[in-house]
């Protein structure tokens, strides 16, 4: 046997590789950033592995000790497999989820759609990877609004020009019409996510049909004068996940003639804790159904087929679905206010912290405004500092909002409890009160 070539030995290093891959490689990979919440995991996995008490808050995931699947999922993934259906499914979806996928939006949202609209994929990622490319030429600009979900990366793959536009907490960090209006000159796509990634919070119907107004009258100048549309991605991968009185609304659903200008993404990820299971969809104005399918089936991005007919059989099921949400929601709903309550309770007691109620999904939008005091002798100034202080002083993990766009919003954080027990939270925020109440 001979020896095994040494191709590690042919690779650049140091200067010569950055100067290398500079030259072999398409320039738009070198903006390319990985993920600042990953970086942060990695972290607080290190100081857990040392034993130290970690309240992990951080990574938009489900840990299975504390959130499983739906039992009717598991059980057909599994006859799926047992039945061999392990070949490859049609590049846009099979037929049965594609079905199942037209059925679920017509029962639950009151929308409806034929199968040409229904486009699968592996998760959410690859129908907005598709919508960006198919909506946005090179140059084209992008309105999305910050703080928001890796909008920036996508955009920054396919050459446009970002319209950021910021959003506080007068307007739970959502967008309004108010805050749209001028800033859609040149604009081919918005970005829109209720629930929204990362502060948790919803759309109300008044707060989105004024955005669809300003849309549809823009779209009426344009075809008027015979130019590109705008249109809508509406991202609602969280939308079976709202709390207290908060309702999940859809342009179409509040403006019809939206349908003509809305691309849904959708999937199961979030709303049955099936992350790692990749089966999510688009659903797509009918016209635009043979690029889509073109070029997801280039990307072969297709889900798995025992998941996909899984999936299919559990959307049918509105009692499977109905005994599963009902104790889902209750133990994120749980964990979403045990978070609120607390920090409530501390701001009550002079401590600076604060959050907004829950609305949805997996995540609660707290603050902590301790900016301009020390700990151990060191003024905290900026989101990192503050990030560190709840990690080091506390075993608090967290997100600073600033990761996600916006600016001006030092001590805002991200709380996500799909990893976390009410036991971790109670310990958390005990860690937490003493901590605040230590600062110079």
């Amino acid at each position: 046997m001979t020896e095994p070539v040494d191709c590690r030995a042919q690779f650049p290093t140091g200067d010569d590789a950055a100067a290398w891959r500079a030259h072999a490689l398409n320039p738009m990979s070198t903006g390319l950033k990985g993920s600042s919440i990953l970086k942060i995991a990695y972290e607080i996995r290190a100081m857990q592995d040392e034993g130290h008490p970690v309240c992990n808050l951080t990574v938009g995931d489900f840990s299975q000790s504390e959130f499983s699947i739906p039992k009717a999922l598991q059980d057909a993934v599994a006859a799926a497999y047992a039945e061999g259906q392990t070949n490859y499914p049609p590049a846009f979806g099979t037929p049965e989820l594609r079905a199942a996928i037209v059925e679920l939006y017509e029962r639950e949202l009151g929308l409806k759609y034929s199968v040409d609209s229904i486009i699968v994929g592996s998760g959410a990622r690859p129908p907005i990877f598709a919508t960006f490319a198919l909506v946005v030429q090179p140059g084209d600009k992008v309105l999305f609004c910050a703080p928001s979900w890796n909008n920036h990366h996508y955009l920054h793959i396919n050459g446009a020009e970002p319209v950021k536009v910021h959003c506080g907490p007068e307007t739970d960090f959502l967008p309004t019409r108010e805050l749209l209006e001028g800033q859609l000159d040149g604009v081919t796509l918005i970005c829109l996510n209720s629930p929204l990634n990362p502060t948790g919070t919803v759309f109300d119907e008044e707060q989105l049909a004024g955005i669809c107004d300003l849309v549809l009258e823009e779209n009426a100048r344009r075809e008027a004068a015979g130019e590109r549309p705008v249109m809508v991605m509406y991202d609602q991968v969280y939308w079976m996940l709202t709390f207290g009185d908060a309702r999940h609304v859809t342009p179409p659903g509040l403006r019809p003639a939206m349908a003509k200008y809305t691309i849904f993404v959708d999937a199961i990820s979030k709303a049955f804790a099936a992350t790692g299971l990749r089966v999510g969809w688009a659903v797509i104005p009918a016209p635009f159904e043979l690029p889509f399918k073109a070029l997801v089936g280039h990307m072969g991005a297709w889900a798995p087929k025992p998941e996909q007919l899984a999936t299919a059989k559990l959307l049918r099921d509105p009692a499977a679905i109905s005994d599963f949400m009902g104790t889902f929601k209750q133990d994120l709903s749980d964990r979403l206010f045990a978070l609120h309550d607390g920090l409530q309770a501390m701001k009550a007691n002079g401590l600076p912290a604060d959050s907004i109620a829950p609305q949805g999904a997996i995540y609660l939008t707290g603050r902590f405004d301790v900016a301009g005091k020390t700990w151990n002798g060191k003024l905290i100034e900026t989101d990192e500092d503050v990030r560190s202080f709840l990690l080091e002083a506390a075993g608090f993990g967290v997100v600073p909002l600033a990761v996600f766009g916006p600016k001006d919003v030092v001590g805002w954080v991200r709380l996500s409890v799909g990893a976390v027990s009410l036991e971790d939270i109670a310990d958390g925020l005990a860690r937490i009160e003493h901590a605040l109440s230590q600062l110079g």
